[in-house]
């Protein structure tokens, strides 16, 4: 299978490519790094990387930001940096590869816990995550014929935690090969419009 993974250099899309590329031809994808690169913010660069890598049979997208602050310190705009790059640019890479994608395939999304097990200064990757569940589960009653998609929903990764730890008090921390085992489910099995939790 020729798996394109979008955000491969970073700690999710590292446990995602660790399982995937045991047992598939996977491109690694990223903004400064990776074969190919890509912004998902832009969705002109969605279409060039697209035009890029050609046929393939999945996508795997562990990319996209959101903004960590106080609610009170929240903003139109900060709150629009999750909706803009996590939320849009993963939506974008479905949109955009559905009429590249040629029979059958799927694509896995990658959302987060904080929607389920809030943290302080989370809402706006809680906003993100929720929105990237129910987009899945909508849009997955709509796909063309052998077509899935699915969202993997991870909490703080093992090796996260001295970048991130500080802002998870009381979560625990996922082993990464547990989270690649979830892409895996994803990618690999009939699942379909379902969120695969890994906590």
């Amino acid at each position: 299978m020729k798996i394109i993974l979008v955000g491969a250099s970073g700690d999710v899309g590292q446990a995602a490519f660790g399982e995937l590329s045991q047992r598939h031809d996977v491109v690694r994808v990223g903004c400064k790094s990776g074969e190919v690169r890509a912004d998902i913010s832009d969705p002109s660069s969605i279409e060039a990387m697209y035009e890029k890598v050609g046929d393939f049979d999945a996508v795997v997208s562990a990319a996209g930001d959101a903004h960590f602050a106080p609610l009170a310190e929240q903003t139109d705009v900060t709150l629009k940096v999750g909706l803009e790059s996590k939320v849009m640019g993963q939506v974008n890479l479905v949109l955009l590869g559905l009429k590249r994608l040629a029979g059958e395939g799927s694509f896995t999304l990658t959302s987060g816990v904080l929607d389920r097990d809030p943290v302080v200064a989370g809402t706006g990757a809680a906003l993100a995550n929720g929105a990237l569940a129910g987009f899945a589960k909508s849009a997955a009653i709509e796909m063309p014929p052998g077509v899935r998609i699915n969202v993997v929903s991870p909490g703080l990764l093992d090796v996260s935690e001295g970048r991130y730890g500080a802002l998870f008090p009381g979560h625990e921390r996922v082993p990464s090969e547990q989270v690649g085992r979830a892409y895996a489910k994803s990618v690999e099995r009939a699942i379909n419009g379902q969120v695969v939790i890994v906590e």
